[in-house]
This record gives structure tokens, sequence and C-alpha cells, in this order.
């Protein structure tokens, strides 16, 4: 009998499927139904991938191959996610440029993709950082900026030290850079940004109908933030100025007992004096130590006193004017009206620094409160709107204030507008010529795309601009102001009076910009006359299957943000780009950490693969581990575990095909029964099990097919009848998606000469699924003492009369009658002694 042998069979079947083009797909196949399918743009991060990404990448991987399977036209694409941070960072740590140290780790990032046999069309790969991929990025910017949602402004912005670059307010966790993981600071720089909020109300009413992890829409509404409410004006005491304050509760007012400002308010130089101007100060270059989410984790609040006073609009108190950290600059106005009794924030505050705390609603008798009421009721010590239910007040005071002219309805969000411009080298460049006394001139369509030039010393050097700066024949150009169009500065200048010299932006795109829409560059990646072809996204988008383990809340976000841009320009047939998104957690290293290369406990799948146990052996397992969306620690058992189940569904295969065709071809009745009930009932729950994303339980239902086949040989032999070899040929088609190279090898044996993975999955049949017995859990007192199997038609009275005869349940009942005996049909019997 032939030996399973993963290194003999793996890189002959993955050479074989790529001469022959198995997957790589017909976009003008409009006859079959289309499926597409893909996994997060993989970024060449460092050397090579980890168990970890191979383990998401096979999501997707198994959806396109039992679509495939069933018959669906498939497109799994792959390429690189090339620009940016991490790529730049790791060529400064191997000494290379970004271009040469980028190249050399995809070769390897290639082999392993390949050895994983992930079934991609590696005749359409695409890469962010080639000239003709990001000449449309470009232009996506240029149309973008004509059409306002791109501009420049100057403000604070957060700055890593260590990359020396401006970040996003999503790429900043926990006050910590999402890259290197070390603290960020402010500062204060001309950016460019994407007007996302101009979005925010259709992105976010369209997320609950999304079909996406629910976690990953959480997320995402709550990253939008949107809070309807008032401004509301308070006039400073002494001064002719005001402060505008943000709330969502203006039926609180009258319960305002003083004002907090963000330590980055405008308006503090103008309200401390000279007893308080040193600690109020000195407070604030304290508070820029901190990051947002420090400020408002729900600590001891922290805070200093102005010296100066407001006007509360509705009854003319003064109101204290304070600083604290736990507002915001970035978030409403800066500026909150403080309700002790009503907000827990603003209480905690104001027993902390011994400040009033008026009750304006009714607290209900029954709340659970404490401290300060948060809910409904009807207000009270509120004037004129005494008695007045808070939901009815909120709407009435604030038409009060607008007839005062002190105040307005108003809707906020926490959401800014995504800050595009990185101060480093290796990203696109953006697409813009700066010349003095005039708005920024996008460079026309023609001259796209703008070449990144090659440059001897690309890192950093922390000022506010990236090294292109220094370049300077590339940074001069002629620019035709009416057009855009562009001519090199060592070039003549073109005739006419529109041609001036400007300087070309020296700022590249973040990444992310990059990789916002290559979902739609996949479905064209050689078109050099467009972006995409209109006729053909209208037939593939939206992509039908997405995952990653990353980037829940900027990515996917720009992502819809620009898909919505581009459906309002006709471009593409649908608002939204992934109709399933499936978010899946990580692989754990074992000692249970995330998997990290700074913290040397990754495993790299090559090692796993090259020990002898194979491709297939490692997919089984990383499907097998753990639901998708649980993070399971690694154990090093598992691999040699399904190692040895492919080979016991292999030996089986071996026994069949060496069978002499002269025996008995037909099995006894009772054989081929069970072997038609196993069959159908495991295709079933496979097939529904990768539907349903239950790959876990997929590869569960698999092993017990194993298992009680090898019961059915111990019993009765393998003959070459038709109910064995449909038993063996549909576990190869529904362990194919799984272990690719074993399934490919395996149906050939089995006498087919051509391939598994197109237009071959077994269906079931519901009338083998009825079985003629069932197995019958017996408790004595909730404790398990027998297993019975019974005719599946036995009658209620029957099944508790076989419970009682049998010999292990009468020791434990001491053939006494019960107190009462629990029938749960057709699964367990209780019974109460």
């Amino acid at each position: 009998m032939r030996r399973y042998n993963p290194t003999e069979i793996e890189q002959k079947w993955q050479n074989r499927w790529e001469a022959d083009g198995t997957y790589a797909v017909d976009f003008n196949g409009t006859t079959r139904p289309k499926y597409y399918s893909l996994s997060m743009l993989p970024g060449i991060t460092g050397a090579g991938i980890h168990i970890g990404h191979g383990r998401t990448f096979q999501f997707a991987d198994i959806k396109a191959r039992f679509k495939r399977q069933q018959g669906y036209n498939v497109y799994h694409p792959i390429g690189w996610d090339s620009f940016g941070l991490p790529v730049e960072n790791y060529a400064i740590k191997v000494g290379k440029t970004p271009r040469v140290a980028h190249d050399e780790a995809k070769v390897h990032f290639k082999e392993q993709l390949k050895r994983l046999g992930f079934s991609y069309d590696w005749t359409k790969e695409i890469s962010t950082a080639d000239p003709e991929y990001y000449k449309w990025t470009q232009w996506i910017f240029a149309q973008l900026y004509k059409h306002d949602l791109a501009y420049q402004k100057e403000q604070p912005q957060w700055w890593c030290e260590t990359d020396n670059t401006v970040l996003a307010n999503e790429q900043v966790e926990g006050g910590k850079c999402w890259r290197c993981g070390n603290p960020v600071t402010k500062r204060n720089l001309k950016q460019w940004f994407f007007r996302i909020t101009a979005y925010a109300d259709e992105i976010l009413e369209a997320t609950d109908a999304l079909d996406w992890t629910e976690m990953v829409k959480t997320m995402q509404k709550n990253w939008i933030g949107r809070s309807v409410g008032a401004e509301v004006e308070f006039a400073v005491s002494g001064q002719d100025s005001k402060i505008t304050v943000f709330t969502t509760r203006p039926d609180t007012l009258f319960g305002a007992t003083y004002v907090a400002l963000a330590p980055e308010h405008p308006l503090i130089s103008q309200l401390v004096n000279s007893d308080t101007r040193e600690k109020v100060e000195a407070y604030i270059q304290a508070s820029q130590q901190k990051s947002d989410v420090e400020r408002q984790e729900n600590k001891e609040k922290t805070g200093v006193f102005t010296g100066s006073y407001v006007i509360n609009p509705v009854n003319g108190q003064k109101l204290p004017i304070w600083v604290a950290d736990y507002v915001l600059g970035g978030y409403g106005t800066g500026a909150v009206m403080a309700v002790p009794a009503h907000d827990e924030r603003d209480f905690a505050f104001a027993e902390k620094f011994d400040l009033p705390i008026i009750q304006v609603i009714d607290k209900p008798e029954h709340s659970a409160d404490a401290g300060c009421y948060s809910g409904e009721g009807e207000l009270i010590n509120s004037g004129q709107f005494n008695g007045t239910r808070s939901e009815d007040a909120r709407e009435q005071i604030v038409a009060w204030l607008e007839q005062q002219n002190s105040g307005r309805s108003k809707t906020t969000y926490k959401m800014r507008d995504w800050l595009i411009s990185r101060q480093r080298y290796w990203g696109a460049p953006i697409p813009i010529v700066h010349v003095d006394g005039r708005a920024p001139i996008a460079v026309a369509d023609e001259c796209l795309p703008v070449i990144l030039p090659e440059v001897e010393n690309f890192k950093p050097t922390g000022g506010n601009t990236s090294v292109l700066a220094q370049v300077d024949d590339w940074v001069r150009v002629w620019v035709d102001v009416e057009t855009g169009k562009t001519v090199p500065i060592t070039e003549n200048k073109p005739d006419g009076d529109n041609w001036v010299e400007g300087r070309r932006e020296t700022d590249t795109l973040d990444g992310y910009a990059c990789s916002s829409w290559y979902f739609l560059r996949y479905l064209d990646p050689h078109n050099d006359n467009e972006a995409w072809n209109p006729e053909r996204i209208n037939h593939w988008m939206p992509v039908d299957y997405y995952n990653g383990a990353d980037h829940a809340v900027a990515h996917l976000l720009y992502s819809r943000f620009w898909m919505r841009f581009f459906y309002k320009l006709g471009l593409v047939p649908t608002p939204e780009p992934f109709k399933r998104m499936m978010y899946n957690a990580y692989i754990m290293a074992p000692d249970g950490q995330k998997m990290s290369k700074s913290k040397g406990n990754v495993i790299d799948p090559m090692e796993i693969m090259d020990s002898g146990y194979g491709a297939d052996a490692l997919r089984v397992y990383e499907m097998f581990i753990a639901p998708y969306d649980m993070d399971a620690p690694w154990d090093p058992r598992g691999v040699p575990g399904t190692y040895r189940f492919l080979n016991r569904a292999w030996n089986l295969v071996q026994e069949f095909v060496d069978k002499d065709p002269n025996d008995s071809l037909d099995a006894n009745e009772k054989t081929a029964q069970e072997l038609l009930r196993l069959t159908h009932s495991t295709i079933k729950k496979v097939t529904r099990d990768i539907e349903d994303e239950k790959f876990n339980t997929a590869v569960a239902s698999m092993m017990e097919m194993v298992n009680g086949l090898y019961k059915i040989k111990e019993s009765h032999g393998i003959d070459m009848s038709d109910e064995w070899r449909f038993a063996l040929e549909s576990l190869i088609q529904i362990l194919a998606p799984f272990a690719p190279h074993i399934t490919e090898e395996l149906w050939r044996e089995m006498g087919h000469d051509d391939t598994v993975h197109v237009s071959h999955w077994p269906k079931w049949d519901e009338k083998y699924l009825k079985s003629d017995t069932m197995t019958i859990i017996v408790q004595v007192n909730g404790k398990l003492r027998a297993k019975l199997e019974l005719p599946s038609d036995m009658d209620n009275q029957g099944v508790e009369e076989a419970a009682l005869a049998d010999e292990n349940v009468q020791k434990f009942t001491n053939n006494k009658p019960p107190k009462k005996m629990v029938y749960v049909p057709g699964k367990l019997v209780n019974i109460v002694v």
C-alpha cells in the first residue's frame, strides 16, 4: 500500500495547478454565477508571514474553493500592501532601500503562500507601490480634491517621534503609535485631509444592515460617534467673548454648575489671571503627555480653575470656568457645561473639587442610580420648564435659546476627517503642485503618475517635511495653472502665459489610501487607460466574502467612504464594497501572547511544512484549533494530530484502490445503509458549516466520518461497491477546501482525470438521513449511567421501560420504582431516585 508523503505530492500539485491555470479566473465568463472572495491585502511587514497570517488567509481560500467546487466562477486574488511605515521601517532595519527590501522580502512571502496551497490567481497579482497602481491612487486623490473632499489645513496632529511622521486618530492606540508602540505627542502642522465626515451620516445609517461581524459594526458606529443635541453660548463675565459648548442634554441646562474646557481650548490664555496662570500652564503641559484614551479613562478626575466665570443663559447664574483633561479638544467644541447631578464624570469632578450639585430632573423612587441620575423624568428647579418631561424639554429649551440668540440645534461626530499626509519617503506622492498666491493645483490626469524619485538617503529627518523636499529637481516643476499639466524643471519652460514655476507637494500619502480601493483594481489589474472597467466592476462587485484580523475601523471605514464616493460618480454599482465581512480572531503563541516578531514568539509555517507534516496538516489544524472568532493558543501537538487524520483518510482510499477488481462489487444491505447514512449526513453538515463559517466543526465532522468508515471497515471490510466509492469520493470532495493537495492526489487515484477543485461538490439526500435507531442517554439523579440504542419509532413508555431494564441503571436504582422520570424525546431519560 502506498504511503502518504506530503513532500512528494504538494509541490507536484502546486506546479500542476500553476501550469494548468486551475485557479485563473475568466473575467468574461458569465454563464456561471460569480463569487469574489479575498482576505485583507497582505503587507510586507518583515521577512515573512507567521502561522496566524496563514490562518487568516485560509478562511477566504476555503470559501473560494468551496464555491469553485459548487460550480461558481470564482475570483480569489492576491497582491501586496507595499507602501507605508512597515516597509520603510523594515528597510531601515535591514539597511536597504525600501524598493530593494520590499522586493526581496516579497520573494519569501510568495514562496510561503504558494507552499500553503492557496488558490490565488497569481496572473493578476498587484502591488500598491508599483507606478501602474499608484497612478490610479493619485487619480482618485485628484477626483476627491476636485469634489472638495480633499483639503489642506494646519492644526495640532499626533506625532510619532520614533517613526518621524504624523498619525491619524485611528492609528493612535492607547496613546501609542499603531506600528512601533511608542508614545505619541502633538505637533502643529499643515496637513492634507479627506473629508470623510461628509459621509458620516450615510455610512452610519447603512451600518446596521451590513452582513458583517457584529463587533466590527459596533466599533464603526462608536468611532463615528454621532451625537444629536445643541450648541449653547455662555458669555464670559467681564469680557467681550463667549464660550460655546455642545450638549446632548439641553434639558439639564438649569443644573449646570461649572464649565470645563479642554487644555487645547484657544480661549484659555484670555481667561487666566496672575494668580492662576502658572498653575493652568503647568496643567496644560502635563495633559499633553496623555493620549485621548488615557484622558477619558474612568479614574480620578484632574483640573484647575482659570479664575474666570461665564453666565448661564437660562438663569443668569455665574459659573466658574475650569480646565479639565477629561474634555477633549477634538470633540464637540472642546468645552462642556457640567451638570454634576446628572452626569457621572461631572459628578466625580464636582465631588473632588467641592463644586455645587443641583438636581433638575426628578429621580424616580425606584431608580438604582447612586450619586447622580442620568435618566429621564420631570424637570425641577428649572424655572418656567418645571413639570415638563425631560424628553419634551430638550426641544423646548433649544427653541427658547434660539429665540434669545444663545443656542441652536446641532449634530456632532466623534469621527474626524481622515489625515492622509505622511512626512515619510516610502509612499505615493500627493499629486499636488503649489504656486504662491494660488490654491493648490491638482496634477492633470495625463501627467500621472507622479513618480516617486529614487533617493540615496530615505531615512526621515524628524522635521516637518519628508526627504522629498531635498530633491530639488523633482520638487521644482513647470505647471500650467489652468490645466495642472506639468513639465520637469530641467526642461525648457513651455510657451504660454499659464506656465509658471511651482513646487510639488513633498508629503506622501498614508498607506491606507492605497489599500482603500485595491479590491476594485484587482478586477482590472492591467488596465493602463482607467482605474477599472465599469462594465467588469458592475458584474463582479460587491466582494462576496472578505475577512481579516485587523483594521476594523480605519481601513474598513475608508473603503466604505471611497466606495460611496465612486458610487455617486456612477463608477461602481453599489455603495458598499463588501457583502459579507468576517473579522477573525488570532492564533496566539504557546505562551498565550499575541504573536509578534518583536517578542520572538512567531512560528514560521515553513518550519512546520518542512518538518514532514506538510501544508495540508497545517491547514486542517488551523481551521480545527477554534471557532473563527475566538483567540486560541498554538498547540504544538495539533499538527501531528491532523496529520494522523489525513493519513487515516489516505489509507482508506489506498485500501479501496488496491482491491482486486474481481472482488465482490456489492456491499450487504446493512453496510450499504450505514455508508450512505454516514456519508450523506457528513456532506450536509460540512456544507452547512462552511456556509455558516463554522470551519472547526466542519473538520470535526470529517474526522467523525473517517472514524465511522474505519468502524464499518472493521466490521464488514472494504469492497468495490458503489457505496464505498461514493463515501470515499465524497470525503475527498468535502475535505478538498481544507486539504487541497492530498485530495487532488486521491481524486486522481480514484480514477478521475480532472481536478477535484472545479465543479465537484457532493449533494446529500435527506432520505438517507432518517435513522432506524436513536441513541438515548440515561441518567440517574443527573449522572450518566447508560447509552441505549433503541428503535427510532419507540413510544415514550417503551423508552422508559428500556431505561429501567438496563443492567447498569438497575445498580443505581436498586430495582425500586423511581420517584420521577423525565424523558426528553429522542435524547435522554433522567431517573430520580
